[in-house]
This record gives structure tokens, C-alpha cells and sequence, in this order.
């Protein structure tokens, strides 16, 4: 069973026993959250059932297993012949789950 689910803007594809680095969550290390915003599931042969928008009835639980922040990514701004270069970095903030379960209703 594995379904597609949508959190943080982004959508991922989820199987039970998976680790997925999703958006942060305000979660504790250790809870289990339920995500509700399931957009298609399937049972990995030949039955798929897709929303409109959103599958009825469909959740997936996860496990928080810890939050972190990811690789730096450089922000370079130049404009040329006029000495303008700006340099920014950032790092965006992730919370790894494991999913526990898939169900539809």
C-alpha cells in the first residue's frame, strides 16, 4: 500500500516502514501524527484511487522520529557592470518521519 500525501505546500509518496524528511512539523520526537491530505493511494498492483482534490476517508500515521536542518543552499545575486553581488545562505529545517501505516476508509 503506499498513497501521495501533501504537507508543508509539497507532496510526498508514502509506504508503511518509509523515512520521509517533510517540511517541520510542530511535533515532539516521538509522537505520532496523522496527515489526512491524501491526494492518491494504490496497493502497489493495479488498483489506484485518486481524490478530487483529496481521497475521502484516507490517512497515513508517522512516527517524528527527529528534526534537523538540511544542506546549505547559497543565494548569489549579481548585476553586471554595476559592482552589485549580494551572497546569502540558507538552510531549511525538515522533520524526519516514518510512516507507520496507510489506511483508506
Amino acid at each position: 500500500m503506499y498513497a501521495v500525501f501533501e504537507t508543508g505546500g509539497k507532496q510526498f509518496r508514502a509506504e508503511p516502514g518509509s523515512r520521509i524528511r517533510v517540511p517541520s512539523l510542530a511535533a515532539e520526537p516521538g509522537e505520532v501524527v496523522t496527515f489526512d491530505q491524501i491526494l492518491l493511494a494504490g496497493d502497489g498492483e493495479d488498483k489506484v484511487v485518486t481524490g478530487t482534490p483529496r481521497v475521502d476517508g484516507a490517512t497515513i500515521k508517522a512516527e517524528v522520529l527527529r528534526h534537523g536542518r538540511d544542506k546549505k543552499v547559497i543565494v548569489f545575486k549579481r548585476k553586471r557592470r554595476k559592482g552589485y553581488r549580494r551572497k546569502q545562505g540558507h538552510r531549511q529545517g525538515f522533520t524526519e518521519i516514518r510512516i507507520d501505516e496507510v489506511a483508506l476508509a
